[in-house]
């Protein structure tokens, strides 16, 4: 992949978390969900309920903006509800009052937090390990809220790690997120994972020069995987992974439609 990675082998994982976020969290027949304008979780929830027919609404981080990107512009199309909250309100969203008040609003609803990060996603996320064929010794994923690391890290057979790249500035506090998406699926924590936040290139959707040459030359996304991708290069580079590691890396892609268990 690039001669900076020397011996260290890296094995390209494509797997859609979103689905697996979401495989444990469905069955109500109205779900209210968080998300940004362009954020993949609103999309797959709302695939998954023009799928399997129950109501999908779509909380949005901001002010309206029309026409709507393409992203939102797909999730209504699939019967998603869309509506609004202020940034200043949405960082308050996981709150009793606010949630209440949606609740007020918005009736009999299951409410799926942002990223759809809960202990049903870390369940469905903690089988992405199974079903990985080739030996490996690391197993490296994106993070945006914690849940995936959390599930992956829950499910990762005796003597394996895992490592979380934060695709977000700031992201020292989803450690603790991660310990406690854990204890509330488990009720213990592990201690197989660590997260890097060195790679966030100034944010979430944030980007610069050498992160768009990386993801041209490699043919991937931004947001996540390209950070991920080039933080594992570099931790080789630097002497941080071992000569001979055998790195299963997990490419995150478009929400596909989950099914209900």
């Amino acid at each position: 992949m690039d001669p900076a990675l020397g011996s260290v082998r890296v094995f390209l994982k494509h797997d859609d978390n979103k689905a697996r976020k979401l495989r444990y969290n469905l069955g109500p027949d109205r779900i209210l969900t968080f998300g940004g304008a362009y954020s993949g979780h609103i999309r797959a929830v709302a695939i998954a309920g023009a799928r399997h027919g129950f109501e999908t609404i779509g909380v949005i981080r901001g002010e309206e903006s029309l026409p709507l990107n393409p992203s939102l512009a797909y999730a209504a199309s699939c019967g998603m509800r869309l509506v609004y909250m202020d940034r200043t309100t949405y960082r308050h969203k996981n709150e009793p009052e606010v949630l209440a008040d949606l609740r007020s609003r918005f009736g009999e609803v299951e409410i799926i937090p942002e990223g759809g990060s809960n202990a049903a996603a870390v369940r469905g996320c903690a089988e992405l390990p199974e079903d990985i064929a080739v030996p490996y010794d690391v197993l490296c994923c994106p993070v945006g809220t914690g849940g995936t690391l959390a599930g992956i890290a829950a499910g990762l057979p005796a003597g394996r790690r895992a490592i979380g790249f934060a695709a977000l500035k700031g992201g020292a506090f989803l450690a603790g997120e991660i310990g406690r998406l854990q204890r509330e699926t488990y009720g213990r924590s592990w201690d197989n994972w660590s997260l890097e936040l060195g790679y966030h290139f100034g944010g979430y959707a944030r980007t610069t020069p050498i992160l768009d040459s990386f993801a041209t030359k490699y043919q991937v996304e931004k947001v996540y995987v390209a950070k991920m991708l080039y933080g594992i290069i570099d931790l080789s580079a630097r002497g941080l992974l071992a000569p001979g590691t055998r790195v299963v890396a997990v490419i995150t892609g478009r929400p596909t439609i989950p099914a209900i268990s």
